[in-house]
C-alpha cells in the first residue's frame, strides 16, 4: 500500500502557494513582531495580567484514577484541559483588501496546526475557542506572525464589522469600536481597548502596517484586481469538480463513482 501523504491545496499562484504554507503544521510561519504574554492578555481581556486562570473542574489527575475512559488513554490532554482551565476565545476580522489570511483559511489553518480547539467561520471574522492558557498561546502565535497586519486584521470580539469598508488615510480598516488607532508619532497601530471595546489601562502597540506590495505577496486572498481564481487553472478545475461532486452526491448519489 502506498504511503499516504497528506495534502493542502493545489493551484501554482501566490495566493495558493500561501494557502498551503499556513495550512501546513510543518512550515514555521514567520515572526513579525513582538506582542508581550501581558499584552496578549489585556487584549482578550479574559482576566488581568497576573491573575490566576479560573478552573472548572479539578486538574485531569486528580481525577483520572475514578474515571474508566478508552478516550484518555489514547488521547494526550492539552495543558489546559490537565489543569482543568474554562474555554475562552479570541475573534480576528480580516480585511477584504489584501489581508495576509481570510476567516475560512484561518479555519483549515486553526484545525492543521493547533490541537484541542473549537472554530467558526461568519463572513468576516473567525473565532478560535480553546482552554484558557492554550489560547493565550495560540493567540500570541497569531499576532505575531505573517497572517497578522496590524491595519487589515482586528482583533475584535464583538461587534466586529468593517472588513469590506474601504481603508482609511493610513490604510486602516474600519472599526465601529475604535479599539485601535493609528499613532501618528510612532507610525504604529495601537490597541486602546480590548476585543470586546472595553477601555485598557495600557496602550498596547502592534507595528507598523505592511506595504501594500508585501501584503499582496503573502495574502491568500484572490481578487480580480490582484490574482483572479481564474488564472490559476488548477485551483479553477478544484473548485468546479468540488462543487460537481457536491450536486451529484444531492441530487444523484448513484452517479458518484470511484470517488
Amino acid at each position: 500500500m502506498a504511503k499516504y501523504e497528506r495534502q493542502f491545496y493545489p493551484g501554482k499562484s501566490v495566493p495558493a502557494a500561501n494557502r498551503r504554507r499556513y495550512m501546513d503544521p510543518k512550515v514555521k510561519l514567520k515572526k513579525l513582531r513582538s506582542v508581550s504574554a501581558d499584552d496578549v492578555v489585556r487584549l482578550m481581556g479574559h482576566r488581568a495580567p497576573g491573575e490566576a486562570y479560573k478552573s472548572i473542574h479539578p486538574p485531569i489527575a486528580e481525577v483520572d484514577a475514578k474515571v474508566d475512559c478508552p478516550i484518555r488513554k489514547i488521547v494526550e490532554p492539552i495543558e489546559g484541559a490537565k489543569t482543568g482551565d474554562r474555554v475562552r476565545y479570541i475573534q480576528f476580522t480580516d480585511s477584504v483588501y489584501f489581508a495576509p489570511i481570510s476567516p475560512y483559511q484561518r479555519a483549515w489553518m486553526y484545525m492543521s496546526r493547533y490541537r484541542g480547539i473549537d472554530t467558526g467561520t461568519l463572513s468576516g471574522r473567525q473565532i478560535i475557542e480553546v482552554r484558557e492558557r492554550d489560547l493565550e498561546r495560540i493567540a500570541k502565535d497569531l499576532i505575531e506572525n505573517e497572517t497578522f497586519d496590524p491595519a487589515l486584521t482586528g482583533i475584535r470580539g464583538a461587534t466586529v464589522h468593517g472588513h469590506a469598508c474601504r481603508l482609511d488615510e493610513h490604510g486602516l480598516m474600519f472599526d465601529g469600536w475604535q479599539r485601535y488607532l493609528w499613532d501618528d508619532k510612532k507610525k504604529e497601530v495601537v490597541y486602546v481597548k480590548d476585543q470586546v471595546a472595553i477601555p485598557i489601562d495600557t496602550k498596547v502597540y502592534v507595528g507598523k502596517p505592511d506595504s501594500q506590495k508585501k501584503l499582496r505577496g503573502r495574502t491568500t486572498i484572490f481578487r480580480a484586481d490582484g490574482v483572479d481564481m481564474r488564472d490559476d487553472k488548477e485551483v479553477t478545475d478544484f473548485y468546479i469538480r468540488i462543487h460537481w461532486l457536491r450536486t451529484l452526491g444531492g441530487y444523484r448519489p448513484f452517479d458518484v463513482k470511484g470517488e
